[in-house]
C-alpha cells in the first residue's frame, strides 16, 4: 500500500507541475481546436478520415471515436513526446533524485510512475478530444445515438499502445545524457518519421497476406485500421475494395459517400497484437531502471570534456576578439564564444560536410548543405534567449542599465552571424551566379535567427522552435518551397522578409516579460 501511495504521489505531482505550465494549456486548446475541425458537414469540400474513393462513415459514436483516434495517432504521437518529456531531467538537475534514492521506492517503480504520469497527461488531452467529438456528433445529427464503448474503443486499441510507446521513448530520451536536449528532440523527430513511413509502406502493400490477415500491427495500429475498413466495406458492398485510407482528404467535389459504421468489429487476435505493444512499452521502461543511477550521476554534463573543447578553440577566440567592439559587439562575441566552446567534434565535422556540399555540390545536394547549415546551430538559436531562465542568472544580468536592448541585439547578432558563416560557401557561389538567391539565403538566415528568439521568448521553452525548424527542413526536403533558392528565390526572400516583422513585434512584447519572470 505504501508503495502505491508513493507511486500515486509522483504521478499527481507531475500532473500538477504540467498543468501549471502555459505549454500544457496551449497544446490542449490547440488539440481541441484541431479536433473540432475534423467533422466537416456533408457538403464540405474536404474530409479528415476517409477511405480511398472519398468515403466516410456517418457521424456515429464509433466513427467520431475513430476520427479522434486517427488524429491523435497523426498529431499527438509526435507532439505528445515534446509535451511530456523533461520531468526525469528536472528531477536529476534539481537533485530531487537524491532524495528519492533514500526512500524505499525501487528504480523500476520510480520510472513506471514517471511513465504513468506521461500517460495521465495523454489521457487528459485525449478525453478532451472525445468530448469535442461527442459535441460534434450531436451537432451534425447524422446519428445521435451515444455508445460510450464504441466511442472509446478506437482510443483504447489504437492510442493507448501507441502513446505508451511514445511515453517509453520520453523516458529513455530523458535518461541518456546526450539525448536530453536538442539532439534528442531532433532524433525523435526522425524516429517518428521512420516508424510512420514503415507503417505506411506496410499499409500500401495490399497484396501481402501478412497485411490482410495477420494480427501483428504497427505501434499506431494503422495496418489494423486499414484492414478493418476494407473488410467492413467489402461486406457492405459485396465488392472487392481498394485497400487503404487517408487522413486529410481535400478536393471532394460531389460530397462524400456515407456508409454505416455503428461499431468497430475487432478480432481477439488484433486485441492481443495491440496488447503486445503495451507490454513492449512497459518492458522498455523497466529495462531503463539499471541505468538510472549511471544517468543521474551524469546530470551536470562533463566539465572536463568542455574544458578540453575550449582549449582547442583558442585560435577561434582570438579571431572573434577582432569583432569585440562596442558594448553590443563585446556581448555578441561573448555569446558566440560561450556557444562554440561547447561544440563537440561531431558538430565541427558536420560543419565541414555542410561546407563541402555548399562549395562543390549542385541542385538538391547543395540545398541539403544549406539546410544542414541552418539546422546545426539549432540549440544555440532555440536557447539563446533563455539562458538567464535556464541558469537562474536573471537577477544579476538584468540589473545592468539598458541591458534588455543590448542583450537582445547582441543575441540576434550572434545567431545571425553564425548562420552567415555556416552558409558562407553557398552564399559566395550564389552571388557569382544568382545574386537574388544569395540575398534570399541571407534573408532566410535573418528570419531563422529572429524566430528562434521570438518563439523562445513567447513559449519560454526551446522545443517549439526546434520542432518548427526541423519540420520545416523536412518539408523542404520533400519539395515544399520553404527555403527554395533555386527555382523561386524571389518568393523565398519576400516571405522570409515579411516574416521578420511579426517575429520582432512579438519579440518586443515577450522579451521584457521573460526578463521580469
Amino acid at each position: 500500500m505504501a508503495a502505491f501511495q508513493r507511486f500515486l504521489a509522483i504521478v499527481l505531482a507531475d500532473l500538477r507541475e504540467r498543468t501549471r505550465s502555459a505549454r500544457f494549456w496551449v497544446i490542449l486548446v490547440g488539440m481541441i481546436l484541431a479536433i473540432s475541425q475534423c467533422f466537416p458537414p456533408v457538403d464540405a469540400r474536404y474530409l479528415i478520415v476517409a477511405l480511398n474513393g472519398g468515403e466516410r462513415g456517418y457521424y456515429s459514436s464509433a466513427w467520431v471515436g475513430m476520427v479522434v483516434a486517427m488524429m491523435f495517432n497523426t498529431l499527438f504521437s509526435l507532439g505528445g513526446f515534446y509535451l511530456v518529456r523533461g520531468t526525469l531531467v528536472r528531477d536529476i538537475d534539481t537533485r530531487v533524485w537524491q532524495l528519492l534514492v533514500a526512500t524505499p521506492m525501487t528504480r523500476g517503480g520510480y520510472l513506471l510512475a514517471k511513465w504513468a504520469s506521461h500517460m495521465v497527461v495523454f489521457g487528459v488531452v485525449v478525453a478532451a478530444g472525445l468530448g469535442v467529438a461527442l459535441v460534434a456528433q450531436w451537432i451534425r445529427a447524422e446519428d445521435r445515438s451515444i455508445d460510450a464503448l464504441e466511442l472509446v474503443k478506437p482510443v483504447l486499441l489504437l492510442n493507448l499502445p501507441g502513446l505508451a510507446v511514445t511515453a517509453m521513448f520520453a523516458i529513455w530520451f530523458d535518461l541518456l545524457p546526450w539525448l536530453r536536449r536538442t539532439a534528442g528532440n531532433v532524433l525523435f523527430f526522425f524516429v517518428w518519421i521512420a516508424i510512420t513511413s514503415i507503417s505506411v509502406a506496410q499499409l500500401e502493400n495490399a497484396n501481402s497476406r501478412f497485411v490482410r490477415d495477420g494480427w501483428v500491427s504497427d505501434p499506431n495500429g494503422m495496418i489494423m485500421v486499414g484492414r478493418d475498413f476494407n473488410r467492413v466495406r467489402e461486406q457492405q458492398t459485396g465488392q472487392p475494395r481498394d485497400f487503404g485510407y487517408s487522413v486529410g482528404h481535400a478536393g471532394v467535389r460531389k460530397g462524400p459517400v456515407l456508409f454505416e459504421w455503428k461499431s468497430w468489429p475487432v478480432r481477439p487476435m488484433d486485441v492481443f497484437g495491440r496488447g503486445l505493444w503495451l507490454l513492449f512499452a512497459l518492458a522498455g521502461v523497466l529495462a531503463a531502471a539499471p541505468w538510472l543511477d549511471w544517468a543521474a550521476a551524469r546530470g551536470g554534463g562533463s566539465a572536463k570534456v568542455r574544458s578540453l573543447a575550449g582549449s582547442r578553440l583558442r585560435w577561434l577566440d582570438r579571431l572573434l576578439d577582432l569583432f569585440a567592439r562596442g558594448r553590443v559587439g563585446i556581448l555578441a562575441v561573448a555569446e558566440l564564444k560561450s556557444a562554440l566552446r561547447r561544440r563537440r567534434v561531431w558538430w565541427w565535422l558536420a560543419v565541414l560536410v555542410a561546407f563541402g556540399l555548399q562549395a562543390f555540390a549542385r541542385g538538391i545536394a547543395m540545398q541539403v548543405g544549406m539546410l544542414l547549415a541552418w539546422i546545426l546551430p539549432l540549440d544555440i538559436l532555440a536557447r539563446g534567449i533563455l539562458q538567464e531562465k535556464e541558469h537562474g542568472t536573471g537577477g544579476l544580468v538584468f540589473a545592468a542599465p539598458d541591458i534588455l536592448r543590448r542583450l537582445l541585439v547582441a543575441r540576434f547578432a550572434a545567431g545571425f552571424a553564425l548562420l552567415l558563416v555556416l552558409t558562407l560557401p553557398g552564399a559566395v557561389r550564389l552571388f557569382a551566379t544568382a545574386p537574388v538567391a544569395a540575398l534570399a539565403a541571407i534573408t532566410v538566415s535573418a528570419s531563422i535567427a529572429s524566430w528562434g528568439l521570438c518563439l523562445g521568448a513567447l513559449c519560454r521553452h526551446a522545443r517549439p522552435f526546434e520542432l518548427v525548424l526541423i519540420t520545416a527542413a523536412y518539408a523542404a526536403l520533400q519539395g515544399v518551397p520553404l527555403f527554395d533558392l533555386e527555382t523561386t528565390p524571389h518568393d523565398t526572400m519576400l516571405w522570409h522578409a515579411l516574416a521578420l516583422l511579426p517575429a520582432w513585434l512579438m519579440l518586443a512584447w515577450a522579451w521584457p516579460r521573460l526578463a521580469r519572470q
